[in-house]
């Protein structure tokens, strides 16, 4: 599956619009990183489960886009809030469609 974050696919001319197709997940925090945001410097950990959260945000939306039966998604969009104390969720989404050859 094509993913771009623009309008459109170079190359490729947008046949059908399937839908929007979003995929989240929410995470924790590790409680040991409240110290280290105390002194200062990067929460490595933290860091590293984002990356990661924004890894399976991307696969689900990506099953979700095709689901709809997309071959490709154009205007990608990745977006985070805070849920709860502690916990944050990673969203993304994207317009589903279908393209063909230009």
């Amino acid at each position: 599956m094509d993913i771009t974050t623009t309008e459109s696919l170079p190359g490729r001319r947008i046949t059908a619009v399937k839908g929007v197709a979003v995929g989240s997940t929410v995470r924790t925090k590790n409680i040991g990183a409240g110290l280290k945001s105390l002194v200062g410097g990067e929460l490595k950990s933290y860091s590293a489960m984002l990356v990661e959260a924004r890894a399976q945000a991307l696969s689900r939306m990506e099953a979700q886009a095709a689901e709809l039966g997309a071959d490709s998604v154009v205007n990608l969009r990745f977006m985070t809030s805070v849920v709860a104390s502690g916990a944050s969720e990673i969203l993304a989404y994207t317009t589903a469609v279908t393209t063909e050859p230009a």
